[in-house]
């Protein structure tokens, strides 16, 4: 078979629900110069037989496998595998848009400074339904000055010359979570980034995405890959070449003190529990509610507590838990006074009028 253009890189591990899917999306694409790589890390469901019957179906799908390990270092064996010029990024429980290679690809054929491209993503929940659109800034000033402060992509929207992401190194081991805002943010080092307009896949939310125990290691890789860059932009060596782990000693090491941290992970908590909420995965949000209120937030103020101790009082009810729900409620109103009133119209809007 001729060099494809295009290598579309997909790692799975007990995915079965969504791969299906995800691999559909990518062979029905209207661009169809690629090979779809799908790498399986140890997967013990059904993910590697649908991945076989997907490739006897279809010459364009490889199926390789390695030994358990962890997502970074499958994604980095994924995408060794590659031939193609351009690489394309997408996550087993993702959904790909029919155009998506080909609205990415022209973007990077007619623009040869760019060195990745991402694009629009909408937020659907575990049975396909949409949630919202999430857009992102294109243009190559607007992308840097974003990555400082945050991921202005979406990781499986991404497309990148492969002779970049080889020259950088790839993802790095350290990155057991955030790798791809690490690697973005090398990667605008070296070349213009960039996002078309449109939507371009469609991103799922689902409880099992990342476990209660890796929220806190996001935040801290967030907080490093942003420290690293810095230190990098500043004329300075990156401090986590050599770093084996990312710790929040390693964290304060380079400058990022404690309410630094705890902010930021506080903010990561109340984000990712509204998208369970949204996506209705209530189990998820309240398990992840009890777990932030039950830790010790010495830097968050009551405001932000009474936030989030409202909505776990509303995962509660929902749950008809209707006394630990009344008990919330007003855990929340001592912490945040004000909530008070903005509860109170509702309930005068309920009462009849004699």
């Amino acid at each position: 078979m001729r060099t494809p253009l295009v290598s579309v890189v997909i790692v799975v591990r007990n995915v079965e629900r969504y791969l299906g899917e995800a691999i559909d999306s990518i062979l029905k694409q209207s661009f169809t110069d690629f090979e779809l790589i799908v790498l399986d890390y140890g997967s013990t469901d059904k993910s590697k037989g649908i991945t076989a019957t997907s490739a006897v179906a279809d010459s364009r799908v490889r199926l390789h496998e390695i030994s358990t390990n962890s997502l970074v270092h499958a994604r980095n064996a994924g995408c060794a595998l590659a031939q193609g010029k351009y690489i394309a990024v997408m996550d087993a429980d993702d959904v790909s848009l029919p155009n998506r290679l080909q609205l990415e690809v022209d973007f990077l054929e007619q623009h040869p400074g760019t060195g990745f491209v991402g694009g629009a993503a909408e937020w659907i929940n575990p049975t396909g339904q949409k949630m919202w659109v999430l857009t992102f800034p294109t243009g190559d000033t607007e992308i840097k000055d974003a990555l400082f402060t945050h991921f202005p992509f979406c990781h499986s929207a991404i497309v990148v010359r492969r002779e970049l992401f080889q020259r950088i190194g790839g993802y790095r081991s350290s990155f057991i979570a955030g790798h791809d805002y690490d690697l973005c943010l090398r990667l605008a080092e070296r070349a213009q980034p960039a996002n078309v307009s449109e939507v371009v896949v469609k991103y799922r939310v689902h409880g099992s995405q990342i476990s209660l125990g890796k929220r806190q290691l996001q935040t801290l890789c967030k907080l490093a890959a942003q420290a690293s860059a810095a230190a990098r932009k500043a004329g300075k060596p990156d401090p986590l070449d050599a770093a084996p782990e990312i710790t929040p000693a390693l964290l304060l090491h380079l400058g990022v003190t404690e309410p630094t941290q705890q902010a930021a992970l506080f903010s990561d908590y109340q984000n990712w529990i509204l998208c369970m909420f949204e996506a209705g995965e209530d189990a998820v949000a309240l398990k992840a509610s009890e777990e932030a209120l039950n830790s010790n937030w010495k830097f968050v103020n009551r405001h932000q507590l009474g936030d989030l101790t409202y909505m776990a009082a509303r995962l509660y009810w929902k749950q008809k838990r209707h006394l630990k729900s009344m008990f919330a409620t007003l855990r929340a109103i001592s912490l945040q006074p004000g909530l008070a009133k903005r509860l109170a119209g509702p309930v005068r809007r309920r009462i009849p009028v004699f």
